[in-house]
């Protein structure tokens, strides 16, 4: 059985950036989930296309999905458009990382 989008999301939630101590979710890094009967495909992106840790990454992504996709294939796209920036990250990613309105 395929996992829910709750579950994913969740799973989703336990993948960090190194270099900033918010999940990816709550980055507003994850653009989409689509779950389908043959594959999920998550597409996301990063906050710089230079991230020394973009395959690391991409692979923890990939690996907490497959962890609750029931069997069900994985898929991660990476994409640069649109582009990320602040505003897509959530009110709390921002209040962890110190960031008011005002500020960004």
């Amino acid at each position: 059985m395929t996992a829910n989008r709750e579950d994913i999301i969740n799973a989703l939630k336990t993948v960090y950036d190194p270099e900033i101590p918010v999940n990816i979710w709550d980055l507003g890094l994850v653009y989409d989930i689509k779950i389908g009967d043959k594959e999920i495909v998550i597409t996301m992106t990063f906050t710089s296309p230079t991230c020394p840790l973009m395959e690391e990454i991409l692979a923890q992504v990939k690996n907490a999905v497959v962890g609750v996709a029931g069997g069900t294939a994985v898929r991660v796209e990476l994409v640069w458009d649109p582009p990320w920036n602040l505003s897509m990250m959530s009110d709390m990613a921002r209040a962890e990382l110190d960031l008011t309105e005002q500020g960004w």
